[in-house]
């Protein structure tokens, strides 16, 4: 019987000991040359020659191509996509269901809980002007008033605080609500897809998206990537804004339209942003989000890294979710749900290993 084929279209071990670990136990492994440090990988065609007759593809964020119907085609037994990252955006969900194909993601909090704590991180260097304040003693001045910060929480003495708004209150947003506890801030939350029950747990009312809008502060977002949510964030609803308020966006660059959203801050219409991700990856050279100055704040797609975390939890879910797949059970991180009686249909109990 020959081996169980496998493409890495974006290999994330950068030991590479899990993927000789699949080698030994049976699996023909191809990989790709995306990364997760450099997304810019092989381009569709390159991918379509080293998918073909693939029984499972894994990797993480890829930019270079999406996981198209194309590259599909060509793996005729396609059992699973096993994505080692939150979100599947970079895969054609249509096709790959069309297909029968189990495609799988991995929320590890880890990887959830990385991003609401570098969130928190982004927030609190632009309230407290934690970077304009460290050039300004490096450079020999002292107390300016102009580096006064912005007090957050309620207090005694009658301050209200500042308003929080949380748009996406799923695993990240509703840790930042938890994170934000003690600070005392008044949370305003927007998500038609998660019960009043998590809106109770996390502190925060729930209202509409242009109440959030008009009523926040500080707007964070924390939606996964879809047709639905793709440049939510546009002209109109950054109009509805706070000329003062800050914008964050640690999910996908996409659900903000860039250009509107700079023009804004060209026009003293935001108060500031914090960015981890972009509308195109890496950030372009010429971009004017690079000539902004302290008017924002931005990071590599990297809210997710840190040490002893990152991606390794992710990569050997999806190694195990391959290897369920290969065995011909289904995995416990299907994120379309509604092909798996189909597929055990197709694959059920079919072991290749």
């Amino acid at each position: 019987m020959p081996k169980p084929k496998v493409f890495i279209f974006s290999p994330a071990d950068p030991t590479g000991e899990i993927y000789r670990k699949m080698a030994a136990d049976g699996c023909e492994i191809v990989l790709g040359d995306a990364s997760w440090h450099t997304p810019m990988g092989n381009n569709e065609d390159e991918m379509c020659r080293m998918a073909k007759g693939a029984d499972a593809l894994s990797g993480t964020s890829i930019r270079s191509s999406p996981i198209t119907a194309r590259i599909m085609a060509g793996a005729t037994e396609l059992r699973i996509i096993a994505k080692t990252t939150i979100g599947v955006d970079d895969v054609d969900l249509t096709a790959a269901t069309e297909r029968g194909v189990l495609v799988t993601h991995c929320p590890t909090e880890a990887n959830w809980s990385g991003v609401a704590e570098g969130t928190l991180a982004v927030i609190l260097t632009l309230l407290k002007k934690t970077r304009e304040r460290d050039e300004a003693v490096k450079r020999g001045g002292w107390r300016d008033p102009a580096l006064q910060g912005r007090y957050i929480g309620r207090r005694q003495d009658g301050y209200a605080g500042l308003t929080v708004g949380i748009i996406g209150l799923g695993r990240i947003g509703s840790r930042l609500a938890e994170l934000l506890g003690p600070w005392r801030v008044r949370i305003l939350a927007c998500d038609p897809y998660v019960d009043i029950s998590r809106f109770v747990l996390s502190n925060a009312e729930c209202v509409d998206l242009d109440t959030l809008l008009r009523g926040s502060d500080i707007v964070s977002l924390h939606v996964i990537l879809t047709e639905e949510t793709r440049m939510m964030i546009g002209p109109r609803e950054i109009g509805l804004m706070k000329p003062d308020a800050i914008l964050v966006n640690t999910a996908r660059g996409q659900v903000i339209d860039e250009d509107a959203m700079i023009t804004a801050l060209q026009n003293d219409r935001l108060g500031a942003v914090g960015l981890d991700v972009f509308q195109h990856e890496p950030l372009p050279a010429d971009s004017p989000l690079l000539k902004l100055g302290h008017k924002v704040l931005l990071s590599p797609h990297m809210a997710t890294s840190n040490l002893n975390s990152g991606l390794k939890p992710g990569v050997e879910w999806a190694t195990r979710s391959v290897f369920s797949a290969l065995r011909g059970e289904v995995p416990d991180n299907v994120y379309n749900k509604e092909v798996v009686p189909r597929w055990i249909e197709r694959f059920g109990g079919r072991n290749l290993l």
